[in-house]
């Protein structure tokens, strides 16, 4: 069963697991963030004021009733005010989150708008991003400042000293809209710790969005032995490992694991990752994929990889917010950190973005990881949960680069020592 099934869950359901999901992902504290859903009768459903956000229940969702009436065991949220206001000026908007993930917080009391065209897929799920003067939290006129950005057609807020506000069509859309936003953020802080921020045209985007959205063709029917559904069993566990490890956001990362010959099965496009199960993955045969299915956007990269690279199993292709620093920045990602990180990614190289074709041509048993520039980390491996050993590594490694800059001079591992340990764990 899907963990949030928007289709059939009660609003009451629907927060409560996705305020769990934000409060365990880090982006709120015990006391903060508020989420609501306007239902079809024009009803609100809110979480409550004054109850740990980490353990609410359904019974605590409080609900304000089309005639103001509040029902419910608790005081609705103090900011509700403004989340009817967002309501009233978007009405195709039926849930908004707030809250105050650390990222974007940053944002806020810096008093800039993140530039979300970083990376092709948060300028998808971003949207238009606005700035609302700070307000009285709770006041009619912090609502009337956060409407005034919807009515000009901003999808999400940044709030002044205060965090961000996002609406989605669903609750669905709304959080894949607020993770995205934390984990851009969270790049963009990454590269501008590093240097400079490099962001897309609209050229480069749209050339893009040509290029990858050229779909395979549709096999008449698919087969699933016991093989197979081995590997969809350990590719679903892997991203929700990724998830967790915070190496993937809900809406952009993919796995896929060779099956036979030139055969794989890989992640489907445009669902959360924590929310696929075995039968949403994909099966690529003979160049078609399975039918009614549609692959991620990355699967031609993914399977020109595996005609290439006969050692090649498994690969995961990624957007990790501290590789994506380098990547953003431009910068050169050293691996010379600490010995293990050099034994497992020997060098690892940027290259320029959407250039598939030199990700393909470069990797190999001595470039198992590259980085294409405002894109993504490609990494390969044999078997799956190696390939996740290397990206952990690899973003543990460039977690401490990006850190350790603001201590002093880092200095990678010399020559003598990276040519002993090639003899002898490489030798």
């Amino acid at each position: 069963m899907k963990q949030l099934d928007i289709k059939n869950m009660h609003p009451r359901d629907q927060i409560v697991m996705i305020i769990d999901k934000i409060y365990r992902q880090g982006m709120t504290t015990t006391s903060g963030g508020n989420i609501s859903i306007m239902d079809e009768n024009g009803d609100m459903w809110v979480t409550p004021s004054a109850v740990d956000k980490g353990n609410l229940r359904a019974a605590d969702i409080m609900c304000v009733k089309k005639d103001g009436t509040i029902v419910g065991p608790h005081k609705p949220s103090s900011e509700y005010p403004f989340h009817k206001a967002i309501f009233d000026a978007r009405p195709e908007f039926k849930a908004v989150i707030h809250a105050h993930p650390p990222a974007l917080v940053s944002f806020s009391i810096a008093r800039v708008v993140p530039d979300v065209n970083v990376m092709p897929y948060t300028r998808k799920y971003c949207g238009k991003v606005g700035f609302a003067p700070y307000g009285l939290p709770g006041s009619d006129e912090l609502g009337e400042k956060i409407a005034a950005q919807f009515v000009k057609g901003d999808d999400g807020v940044i709030m002044e000293n205060h965090g961000t506000v996002v609406a989605g069509t669903d609750m669905l859309d709304a959080y894949r809209r607020f993770e995205s936003f934390e984990y851009c953020s969270r790049t963009i802080i990454n590269a501008k710790t590093l240097g400079d921020c490099k962001t897309l045209t609209d050229a480069q985007h749209e050339a893009y969005l040509a290029k990858v959205s050229v779909q395979l063709p549709e096999m008449a029917s698919a087969e699933h032995p016991s093989c197979e559904k081995g590997i969809r069993k350990e590719i679903v566990d892997i991203l929700q490992r990724s998830c967790r490890q915070n190496m993937m956001a809900g809406s952009f990362g993919t796995v896929s694991v060779r099956w036979k010959g030139n055969d794989f099965v890989i992640t489907p496009a445009d669902m959360m990752r924590w929310d696929i199960e075995v039968e949403d993955l994909v099966q690529i045969k003979d160049g078609h994929r399975e039918a009614g299915k549609t692959p991620d956007a990355t699967v031609r990269l993914h399977q020109e990889i595996y005609k290439r690279h006969p050692h090649v199993n498994s690969i995961i292709t990624t957007p990790a917010p501290y590789l994506m620093g380098f990547g953003v920045a431009h910068k050169k990602f050293d691996v010379r950190t600490i010995p293990e990180s050099w034994i497992f990614l020997q060098d690892v190289n940027n290259y320029a973005f959407g250039d598939h074709d030199k990700v393909v041509s470069v990797l190999g048993n001595d470039t198992p990881v590259v980085i294409v520039e405002n894109e993504m980390v490609v990494v390969t491996s044999d078997k799956l949960l190696q390939t996740f050993d290397k990206l952990e590594v690899a973003e543990f490694s460039a977690m401490s680069l990006v850190q350790g800059g603001v201590i002093g001079q880092l200095q990678p591992i010399g020559n003598a020592e990276i040519e002993d340990l090639r003899k002898k764990f490489l030798g």
